[in-house]
């Protein structure tokens, strides 16, 4: 008898233990969920530039953060306050620039390092480039106040993130990236209050820093393929 109790005993398990990871998307499946929450592979793949306006503040005064963004993998950020650019840098497909006291310098190789390694606007359609990215199922969290799908991004140059998707809508809840393996040490961005423009949903909050000092930014304008053109970046 006990070694029939211990025969169902095991077999009970393996058969739960079997459902539970019949259950469990694997990390490829959950970037695919987000990217059709985001409004679907077919429609993302027509999205050739990305104009992005951030209202938050620095030093308590109000300024936007404007990115620009251009496929292949051209980029800009500007810091705007009170109609000025008083900050600038761009990455024109292959080096990074800078502006500073009105003239164009060399930025710091490493500030745009991950750029050569990027294909498309989103970051979600990337993640399923396997030359580009692996990636690793690292269970469950809460995040956001929802329970998340974690997974382990690690791209090609070897920079490590930790991504957090919602079980309910597979919405980007997290994004944490290491920046020092040895010490643990990482920069946390978490992104909510998702909302519809045009065909494409993005988040419209997003908070950002480290060891629990965050910052607030809003998205207060977000367009597709309008507003940018090859000039942005030269």
């Amino acid at each position: 008898m006990k070694l029939s109790r211990l025969f169902f005993l095991f077999l009970f398990i393996s058969l739960y233990t079997a459902a539970r990871a019949q259950q469990t998307p694997s990390a490829r499946q959950v970037i695919h969920q987000f990217i059709a929450a985001m409004g679907g592979m077919e429609y993302l793949t027509t999205v050739k530039t990305l104009y992005t306006d951030i209202e938050t503040e620095m030093e308590g005064r109000p300024v936007h953060w404007v990115t620009k963004e251009m496929l292949p993998n051209k980029g800009s950020f500007e810091i705007v306050y009170n109609n000025r650019v008083v900050y600038r840098n761009w990455y024109d497909g292959s080096k990074g620039y800078e502006l500073v006291g009105g003239e164009k310098k060399a930025a710091d190789p490493e500030e745009f390092r991950d750029k050569a390694f990027k294909k498309n606007i989103f970051n979600a359609i990337d993640y399923l480039d396997t030359t580009l990215w692996k990636l690793e199922s690292a269970g469950e969290e809460r995040a956001g106040g929802e329970d998340c799908y974690k997974i382990k991004a690690t791209l090609s140059n070897g920079r490590v993130s930790y991504l957090y998707f919602s079980k309910a809508s597979y919405y980007l809840l997290r994004e944490d990236k290491v920046s020092d393996k040895e010490k643990g040490a990482f920069s946390t961005v978490l992104f909510s209050d998702y909302k519809k423009f045009g065909r494409l949903i993005h988040y419209t909050r997003m908070q950002f820093g480290q060891d629990g000092d965050f910052q607030t930014g809003r998205i207060v304008q977000l367009k597709a393929n309008e507003n940018i053109s090859d000039k942005d970046f030269q």
